[in-house]
């Protein structure tokens, strides 16, 4: 009789048990890469150019994408990728990067993991190889979230990240095209932040990966904006405007003209809208982007990834260099608005 209870007993728990069990962790995983938005027209590069850019943001994102099919954490899928962009000179982060009105390279990066809302992020370095290393040290490796300037390369330093000269980041591209400004700025011809202007696109990178343990995270590096003034820090580095991720919501990064998106704190506004009023993660961008964005007078687009695989990537600018892979069954790179 006793043996009659027990096993009752042990069932009865089984069963309860068994009710109290969450349901299994999907498969989904995949990552969102973009390299910047602005003044993107057909016809404004050559197809052997176009073939440039979409050869390395192909090779960020299969980097990315191989990470996370192997079990690896979204955290390495967007530091790896966004490495490779920063070391292309194709686009405005690391190697690319813009100058500053006075001749200087200046570079911000962030990095943010969704799972535990860790955040990291580096501003106005000019010595540091690839930024969003550092931003993935100061969130692992400190007990701060941002750090500037030479306190960062310090930081970096002691931390073994791989420092190198400012010449470095010099290409010929990045220098006539301040050169260009600085002349239309002479001549009163046009305004500084004229972002439809070929010299003003914004080439930021960043990366959104959703790995298949089901965790978010998001990072994003820049140079800037060409001939930006003096001690100018735009919203990449300041989580909430242009860097977000939340397993509660979704992964953000974002590209355009920075002092929009901090005004609004666009990232964490889509994270919101998605949280707080039960919003697709696709309507909760076009709303920030394509209203609250454009009623302001701003531009730019995001990069967006949830825990069900939803993404985006819109855009009120005239192009976006972006491209995503999921599940092995999506693939799509992109520069301009209707490709």
């Amino acid at each position: 009789m006793t043996s009659t209870k027990s096993i009752l007993l042990f069932l009865l728990l089984l069963f309860f048990t068994s009710c109290k069990e969450k349901p299994p962790v999907t498969n989904e995983f995949g990552l969102v890469i973009h390299g910047g938005a602005g003044a993107l027209e057909k016809g404004m590069y050559t197809p052997e150019e176009e073939e440039g850019y979409k050869k390395v943001l192909n090779e960020a994102l299969e980097k990315g994408y191989s990470i996370l099919e192997q079990n690896g954490t979204s955290l390495d899928a967007v530091e790896a990728v966004i490495n490779i962009l920063e070391d292309s000179p194709l686009f405005n982060a690391g190697k690319g990067a813009v100058f500053t009105s006075n001749g200087i390279n200046e570079l911000d990066a962030a990095i943010m993991d969704g799972s535990t809302l860790n955040a990291g992020t580096i501003a106005r370095v000019t010595r540091v190889k690839n930024p969003i290393t550092l931003a993935r040290a100061v969130m692992e490796k400190s007990e701060h979230v941002m750090m500037v300037g030479d306190g960062a390369e310090k930081f970096a330093e002691e931390n073994g990240i791989k420092l190198v000269d400012p010449s470095y980041f010099f290409t010929q591209k990045r220098w006539d095209s301040l050169q260009r400004i600085k002349a239309k700025e002479k001549d009163n011809k046009q305004s500084l932040l004229d972002s439809f202007d070929e010299d003003h696109k914004f080439g930021t990178v960043g990366c959104v990966a959703l790995d298949k343990h089901g965790n978010l995270a998001a990072g994003t590096s820049t140079g800037g904006m060409t001939n930006k003034k003096y001690g100018r820090v735009g919203d990449v580095p300041i989580i909430g405007a242009g860097t977000f991720a939340d397993n509660k919501s979704c992964a953000i990064s974002a590209t355009g003209w920075g002092e929009y998106f901090i005004r609004l704190s666009v990232a964490k506004d889509i994270s919101a809208n998605i949280e707080y009023k039960g919003m697709s993660l696709e309507d909760a961008a076009d709303l920030v982007i394509h209203k609250k964005l454009e009623n302001l007078g701003g531009d730019g687009g995001v990069i967006g990834i949830d825990t069900q695989g939803n993404i985006t990537t819109t855009f009120n600018s005239k192009g976006m260099f972006r491209a995503y892979k999921l599940n092995n069954t999506k693939k799509y790179i992109g520069i301009y608005g209707n490709n």
